[in-house]
């Protein structure tokens, strides 16, 4: 797994208008080459008169699935350069499909280009470009009597917690960066002067500074 990655918040659309053409920027995260097609499928049947709805994805920790779609416009006019948006971002795990209403007004290959371009920007902003970071949860099981001066600690470090579990002990969630997981399990284990019990559990992505 990597340790930190960006994809997009949500999905999301908006609109830009070029030459009397309408272009509408859709994005969407996907982990899975099917949920990216059903994506696509979807935006074709809820704007099933447009001109075009050309579109690509890339999934993937290496980015091993890449697909684009120029759907009847010319050829490298806008599947190309909607997945060259999505690379120079550096995003994975992501679906756009630009929508066209023709206006009218041819645009030229250049023009396309730049149309679809700007189609994808538009779309990923919608989405809300985020950083996905690799926590690592490891569970400290500690007497009551250790809970105030943990609690300090943990805040004055900036360690990530989760839900709080009060039994006869106290057992705190705490959510440290997964390179960092081995190390936080020795301070911690070095501050209760190893009357803690420390269990690791699952390793789970979440957005940066949330």
């Amino acid at each position: 797994m990597l340790e930190q990655y960006k994809t997009v918040r949500s999905s999301g659309s908006q609109e830009i208008v070029i030459r009397k053409s309408r272009f509408i920027g859709h994005v969407m995260p996907v982990e899975t080459e099917e949920e990216a097609i059903q994506f696509i499928e979807d935006i074709k049947k809820q704007h099933w008169n447009a001109t075009h709805n050309c579109s690509a994805y890339m999934i993937g920790e290496r980015d091993e699935i890449q697909r684009q779609s120029d759907d009847g416009e010319p050829s490298g006019t806008a599947g190309k350069p909607i997945l060259e948006v999505i690379r120079s971002q550096q995003v994975k795990n992501v679906a756009i499909v630009v929508t066209r209403y023709f206006g009218g007004i041819m645009l030229g290959a250049g023009g396309l280009i730049r149309a679809y371009t700007d189609g994808a920007v538009q779309a990923l902003e919608a989405g809300g470009v985020v950083t996905r970071v690799l926590r690592r949860e490891v569970f400290v099981e500690i007497e009551y009597t250790w809970l105030g001066k943990v609690e300090n600690e943990l805040r004055g470090r900036g360690i990530k917690t989760g839900e709080t579990l009060f039994t006869d002990k106290v057992t705190l969630l705490c959510l440290p960066r997964n390179e960092e997981g081995d190390a936080f399990t020795a301070w911690i284990t070095d501050l209760t002067g190893g009357q803690a019990t420390v269990t690791e559990g699952r390793r789970l992505y979440f957005n940066e500074g949330e």
